[in-house]
């Protein structure tokens, strides 16, 4: 059995593994931009999402100061109003 090897094949071999070498620094700044993409686009969301439920909140509250004020009665507000003049 010859152990002579062409010398295309073993140049062959060498480009294939220096070409899998010279890949991999790009894949892997590929996959930490792939997910600090990721990372960001999620903390968007989340703030927006967040934005959204302090809204909902605040208009929840507002209706209820509004509800209270409307659901005092006449006399109450007459007579506040009253002791609020007589002050002046």
């Amino acid at each position: 059995m010859p152990r002579y090897v062409n010398e295309a094949i073993t140049d062959s071999v060498t480009q294939v593994n220096t070409k899998v070498l010279g890949d991999t620094p790009a894949t892997a700044m590929g996959n930490l931009m792939l997910a600090t993409s990721q990372a960001l686009g999620v903390s968007a969301q989340n703030l927006t999402t967040g934005q959204q439920q302090a809204n909902v909140m605040w208009q929840a509250a507002t209706v209820q100061g509004i509800n209270a004020l409307m659901n005092t009665g006449n006399a109450v507000t007459g007579t506040v109003s009253g002791q609020i003049i007589d002050r002046g």
